[in-house]
């Protein structure tokens, strides 16, 4: 059966139980022979991945679900998949658990959060609904899950319809609990196309008090404000969010639409605002990162896990029915008003036997498989670059490359195997503090994954090599020290 290739809008939000089994058998059996598939990312089983939803601790595991079309690699009728971990590496396959399935959501389940209460999660998510006009209706819902995956969904709205002055471009629920009661912050669109994040406060889950918009800036956010997340992280206040259509002139990013966070120093209650902000940066300095999903786990550790994937962009993997990944998990810190990203230390599991040490000015390591962990250390006043994914003759690669003197670095995909998404560039520039460098590069078939400096910065990338390209080659001007670590697959 030859996979489909015209995707009509009654072909996108058929319902499910409408697909024959034969479609899926197909479907797994071409993406099953995809050399671009991962060992320890998550990945959907078929179709398209996006948006990570839920995440949370309940249950003795945490909890993760992400925004799901699994009919193929286009955006469709969307659910909430569903995942369960007991150490954020291995992550089980729990099935389709959010399902459009009543007046509310009857077009699509759309993001949203998690929250334990009691000995359920609850489940905040936005439905989206269509006229016969097609115009867009937008819900802010709620449901529960028990310890044994039953999904209760709310019979009646949390947020029935946008405020006053706003459109139906509202979206993206995150719950949290704050002090006696809830709040709930919810990326929206005004009349005047002008994108704004909501807040709104409970101390029942069922009354929910609109306090307006979230104080954090003078400036123009774009068009519409998506997936945003408010956390307090040692004891400051850290605003992660998606601005869409923002005015390069406010903000410099090549993607389509950046992921961004600002950092204040408190949240005030009151007057619904967050002060004394840092400027407003990027969550990742790399091609890809959108939608990232954070929580305070049991242990007040913020985590953080993102879609690595963009809204509106074409990937290769489109032409063999599944789309997109997740990143590893990270913990999040700031320090000295610097936000941190690193990998849980649970990664470390992943590394099968011991690492392989090397130094010297030049090293060609041929890896096998694109699946590996790689510490690198520079001094101070270095210049190097290092070839991921590089053939034999090393002309082709992921190019990073890096000036400790002037403080610079840079990734290069042009040559890294198939290309995509040229309209936004092949490479990407930014600034790194200039000191003894030291990286951490995880690489698992299709995708890359650097944190900077003890995760200063990270950069992430989807990259879809020849079968040929399995060499890593690094060059400098000074000695370097180097360790590497293959990884196994994640176990389902």
């Amino acid at each position: 059966m030859k996979l489909k290739e015209n995707w009509s809008r009654t072909d996108r939000y058929r319902p499910y139980k409408e697909w024959s089994e034969e479609h899926l058998h197909s479907l797994e059996k071409k993406i099953n022979s995809s050399h671009w598939r991962l060992g320890y990312h998550i990945q959907p089983v078929t179709g398209l991945l996006n948006d990570p939803n839920g995440f949370s601790y309940f249950d003795g595991k945490w909890q993760l679900f992400y925004q799901a079309y699994p009919m193929g690699s286009v955006h469709g009728l969307k659910s909430w998949y569903h995942l369960s971990s007991v150490n954020l590496i291995d992550w089980k396959n729990d099935g389709l658990k959010l399902i459009p399935d009543n007046s509310f959501d009857s077009h699509g389940v759309y993001s949203g959060s998690a929250l334990p209460i009691d000995n359920q999660l609850f489940l905040a998510y936005t439905g989206n609904v269509r006229d016969s006009n097609w115009g867009r209706h937008s819900f802010q819902l709620g449901a529960w899950m028990d310890k044994n995956g039953n999904i209760t969904k709310i019979p009646t709205p949390l947020i029935s319809s946008p405020p006053p002055g706003y459109t139906q471009e509202i979206r993206d629920p995150q719950l949290i609990a704050y002090d006696d009661g809830y709040l709930l912050i919810v990326g929206a669109q005004t009349e005047q196309k002008q994108g704004r994040i909501l807040t709104y406060y409970s101390k029942d889950l069922q009354n929910w008090q609109f306090l307006g918009t979230l104080g954090f800036t003078e400036e123009e956010m774009g068009f519409m404000i998506e997936c945003p997340n408010l956390l307090f992280v040692n004891g400051k206040a850290l605003l992660v969010f998606c601005p869409q259509g923002l005015s390069h002139e406010i903000h410099s990013y090549s993607n389509i639409y950046p992921n961004t966070y600002v950092i204040g120093q408190t949240f005030d209650f009151e007057k619904n605002e967050l002060s004394d902000l840092t400027h407003i940066k990027n969550i990742d300095e790399g091609f890809d990162i959108y939608a990232t999903h954070c929580f305070s786990d049991e242990n007040g550790r913020t985590l953080a896990i993102s879609w690595i994937g963009l809204p509106e962009i074409s990937y290769p993997t489109d032409e063999e029915g599944w789309a997109h990944c997740l990143s590893i998990v990270k913990e999040l810190t700031i320090e000295k008003e610097q936000l941190y990203q690193r990998p849980v230390k649970e990664t470390a599991q992943l590394r099968k036997g011991k690492s392989y040490h090397f130094s010297g000015l030049e090293t060609t390591i041929d890896a096998e498989i694109n699946q590996y962990e790689l510490q690198l250390e520079f001094d101070y006043s270095q210049k190097g670059t290092i070839l991921l994914f590089a053939d034999e003759q090393q002309k082709h690669g992921l190019t990073l490359s890096f000036d400790t003197i002037h403080g610079k670095m840079s990734m290069d995909r042009s040559h890294a195997g198939k290309s995509f998404a040229e309209n936004f560039g092949t490479v990407r520039e930014f600034s790194i503090e200039k000191k003894p460098l030291k990286l951490q590069i995880f690489v698992d078939r299709s995708v890359v994954e650097v944190f900077v400096n003890d995760g200063q910065q990270t950069a992430t990338a989807r990259v879809f090599p020849t079968d040929d390209q399995t060499g890593l080659y690094i060059k400098s001007d000074r000695e370097f020290k180097g360790k590497l670590w293959h990884l196994r697959n994640m176990n389902k």
